[in-house]
């Protein structure tokens, strides 16, 4: 298993590779990007960016979403995966913010993970992109990447993933790690055919090693 330091320096190779890596996900206010958020889960940020702009357009504000029942949302959704159940997670996340929150999006972990439709994942990604709150989200690249590379054991569970991240890498450099084993997991360690030929981490990587051999 990868050492914090050998973990720092895999972040540090990720990031020189993708000096760029960031959310992908559009928004204009921090209550579109949480609804944008909900709506990735089992959706790739792009599909959700196709939608979203009719979405945001009809339902500006909070008040505006929970006036309505989720069939009136469902149309504006139907293009991503389980849009039924997030249309249902939107208006009742919307209703919850309207009544519990004054309208506003909460910034504790607590506050964010009583809406519906919001998990540890999605509420550390608000906090960390909309409020500049350290947090560590893992989503299933970053799952995947920490894993292949053993800087977790291979059975290790997205909540031991996100401390063991948190324990090694300095919280001010938490979110650009996020987003270097992301845009790692999409485009250098996919989950078919990672190019573990041409990997620059090879050297570090068992899992990698065992691929090409």
């Amino acid at each position: 298993m990868l050492s914090p330091a050998e973990i720092r320096y895999a972040v540090k190779v990720m990031r020189q590779k993708f000096p760029d890596a960031g959310t992908t996900l559009v928004a204009d206010t921090n209550y579109h990007f949480l609804l944008a958020t909900i709506l990735s889960a089992q959706s790739t940020d792009q599909s959700v960016n196709e939608i979203t702009p009719a979405l945001f357009a009809r339902f500006p504000l909070p008040a505006d979403l929970a006036s309505v029942e989720p069939a009136d949302v469902e149309p504006y959704i139907k293009r991503l995966g389980l849009y039924r159940n997030k249309a249902k997670f939107l208006v009742n996340c919307s209703r919850q913010l309207v009544t519990d929150f004054n309208g506003e999006v909460p910034h504790t972990l607590k506050e964010l993970t009583s809406l519906s439709g919001v998990g540890r994942k999605v509420a550390d990604v608000v906090l960390a992109e909309c409020f500049n709150i350290p947090a560590f989200p893992v989503d299933t690249h970053v799952s995947r990447v920490a894993r292949r590379l053993q800087m977790v054991d291979p059975k290790a569970s997205v909540l031991q993933i996100e401390k063991k991240m948190m324990a090694s890498i300095p919280a001010e450099h938490w979110l650009d790690a996020h987003h270097s084993m992301i845009f790692w997991g999409r485009y250098q360690c996919m989950a078919r055919n990672p190019r573990c030929a041409d990997c620059p981490l090879l050297s570090i990587c068992k899992t990698g090693q065992d691929n090409v051999m």
